[in-house]
Formats: C-alpha cells, sequence, structure tokens
C-alpha cells in the first residue's frame, strides 16, 4: 500500500513538472491558435523546420551559449575550489570580510551589478566579446562555486592526503585518488548551479555584449517581441535541454555518498 501512494505521489509530482511545458509543446506545433480555441485549429512543423535551419540563427546561438556556459563553469571551478578548501578548511583574520565579498554579487541588484561590470569592461576592451561575457557571467557564477565548495571541505579531512603523500604519491595523484572523489558530490553539484545561472544569463550578456554576442535568451526574447509564439515556444523546449540533461547525468553522483571518506579521523 505504502509502494503504491508512492508510486502515486511520484505520479503526480512528474506531471505537476511537465505541465508548464505543455502549452510550449502545443504553441511550437500551432499554426495560429487563438481565444477561445482549446486546441490549435491547425498543426504544422514550420516553427521546428525554422529552428533548426541554418538561416534562423538559433542552432548557432544554441552552441554558443553552451560553450560559454561551460567556460565558465570551467572558470568558475578552477577558481572556486582553491577558494572554497581554504574558506572551508583553514580561520584566518577577516574571514568573515572574504565571504561577504564573495556573496556581494548575488546580493546587489541585478542592474547595478549590469552598469558597474560595463564601465569596467569597455575599459578594459572587452566589451562585445564573447571572452568578456564569459569573465561577466564568472562574476555571478563564482559565489555558488565557491559557498558550495566551502561547505564541502568544511566536512573534509585532509589526514587522508597526509596518508597519501607518506605513501609516496605526488600531489596531483593525491588529488585525482583522494581529494576529488571525496569532493566530487559537491564538485558536481557547483557545477549545476554554475552551468544553469550562466546559461540563463541576459542582462549580463546584453549589456557586456552589445548585442554583438547572440545567446540563446537574447535570441529567444527578439521572437517573443516579435509575437513568434510558434518559434519561441520551439526556442523554450530547447532551452531547457541542456539542464535537462545535465541533471540526469549528475543526479546519481550528487544523490549518493561520496566515494572516498572525509572525516572519519577526526576525534
Amino acid at each position: 500500500m505504502r509502494a503504491d501512494w508512492r508510486s502515486l505521489a511520484g505520479l503526480a509530482l512528474a506531471g505537476w513538472l511537465v505541465l508548464p511545458f505543455l502549452p510550449l509543446l502545443i504553441w511550437s506545433l500551432a499554426h495560429g491558435w487563438r481565444f477561445p480555441d482549446v486546441l490549435p485549429g491547425e498543426w504544422s512543423l514550420k516553427a521546428w523546420a525554422y529552428a533548426i535551419s541554418a538561416s534562423s540563427g538559433i542552432v548557432e546561438s544554441f552552441v554558443l551559449t553552451t560553450l560559454i556556459a561551460l567556460a565558465t563553469t570551467l572558470l568558475a571551478a578552477l577558481i572556486g575550489v582553491p577558494a572554497g578548501r581554504a574558506l572551508g578548511l583553514y580561520r584566518f583574520r577577516g574571514k568573515r570580510l572574504v565571504m561577504l565579498l564573495i556573496l556581494a554579487p548575488a546580493i546587489l541588484p541585478g542592474i547595478a551589478l549590469v552598469f558597474g561590470l560595463h564601465g569596467v569592461f569597455l575599459r578594459a576592451g572587452l566589451a562585445g566579446t564573447v571572452t568578456g561575457v564569459v569573465l561577466a557571467h564568472l562574476v555571478p557564477v563564482l559565489p555558488y562555486m565557491t559557498l558550495i565548495m566551502a561547505a564541502v571541505f568544511a566536512r573534509f579531512d585532509p589526514a587522508f592526503e597526509d596518508q597519501a603523500r607518506t605513501l609516496g604519491a605526488t600531489p596531483f595523484q593525491t588529488f585525482r585518488t583522494v581529494t576529488l572523489p571525496a569532493i566530487l558530490p559537491g564538485l558536481l553539484s557547483g557545477a549545476l548551479f554554475a552551468f544553469l545561472v550562466s546559461w540563463s544569463q541576459y542582462l549580463l550578456t546584453l549589456a557586456i555584449g552589445g548585442g554583438k554576442v547572440q545567446t540563446l535568451p537574447l535570441l529567444m526574447f527578439s521572437f517573443a517581441s516579435a509575437g513568434r509564439n510558434d518559434v519561441t515556444s520551439a526556442m523554450a523546449l530547447l532551452y531547457i535541454l541542456p539542464g535537462l540533461a545535465i541533471v540526469v547525468v549528475t543526479a546519481r553522483h550528487v544523490t549518493g555518498n561520496a566515494a572516498a571518506p572525509t572525516d572519519g579521523l577526526r576525534p
């Protein structure tokens, strides 16, 4: 009986999550859908054909948006892992101030952050470039990665690394065989947040990219403003695919136990 209730609850939750995407699917297949019609009077694949065509630029923007999000995530990991280790394992003077500075981009109003960065990037010659957009995305992304890794390293026991080094492991071997398996679930969680935050950026991309870097959110807003509901809906469905794919791939690692012990040597 309990298993039946769990199955029903799971189906209800899945239906609740899928329900908002149903109108998007209908709009993407509709050739005109006007009130008070419950369903479109005519169905068509023209929106999808246009969305995947080379002339629309949607596929190009999709690839560009993915590459920007991946580059931002990689940079966030390279900076956030050592920063999170320092914040999670060590006590030092000014630690609270450092935490506040890390959180500042998430606390400040988005529009203030955008205008502040725009002035800096203009002077640095990075406005209107993909590199500038990646670095701009790093500003709101880095707090998530750093704070997640700080929480992970707060439970990490460096004594295991000391044991590996005592047995002759190099620093790289120690990181690969001891540290990385222990922090992998947290690292994947931080990477998931980093990717999704970068993937969904609109204001920062518009301000720093200056219209020259056409990511998917910018292009989707353009089609929506033009009243192309069918193409916009097709783009919206494409827009959620990377996030769903990453969740599916990382779910087992994120929800599972770490592959290496973290605090077993602590009294």
